[in-house]
């Protein structure tokens, strides 16, 4: 299994660019999960402190509209990763995962990340490298999105964003 792993997770975008020592050490650190189909992996405002990485099957993101109703976000497959947000912001989970089909997922912490920064600093860089990479193509992704939602809805001041947080 630890080969098949490594092989695994040199493909995926968050490991890709690891030596072989560091995909080792990152082997050995991550948990296996299994998810049976319509089961819930975690709610939208859970406390969370990990990220999951899909082998197999597939996750679907959800998030509750202004009206209460689920809205779905994105649908997920292997090679995907999902919660890293908890990870960066230390904030409840922004989504619900449920599992579309039977799921196997790998979990990796934010403690094992700490470790890997203690262990492997290098490689503890390059995953975060390869996290921003990743939030920054979602991001993209998003603001295509919603610059198509606004074209399609001839109401581009439902989709301004009005106001930004200052920095303090």
């Amino acid at each position: 299994m630890q080969r098949e792993l490594k092989e695994f997770l040199e493909k995926t975008p968050f490991f890709g660019g690891l030596d072989e020592p560091a995909l080792e050490r990152l082997c050995g650190m991550l948990k296996q999960h299994t998810f049976r189909q319509r089961s819930t992996i975690f709610f939208e405002g859970d406390r969370g402190a990990s990220m999951y990485l899909i082998h197999s099957g597939e996750v679907l993101m959800v998030r509750s509209g202004v009206s209460g109703q689920q809205v779905r976000l994105v649908r997920l497959r292997r090679g995907d990763f999902f919660g890293e947000t908890t990870l960066i912001e230390m904030q409840p989970r922004p989504a619900t995962a449920q599992a579309e089909t039977d799921v196997t997922l790998f979990e990796l912490t934010n403690m094992d990340l700490y470790r890997l920064y203690q262990a492997d600093v290098k490689a503890y860089v390059l995953v975060l490298q390869n996290l921003n990479r990743e939030l920054c193509r979602r991001l993209r992704a998003a603001d295509g999105r919603v610059t198509t939602l606004a074209a399609e809805s001839d109401d581009r001041e439902v989709t301004q964003i009005a106001y930004m947080k200052p920095m303090r």
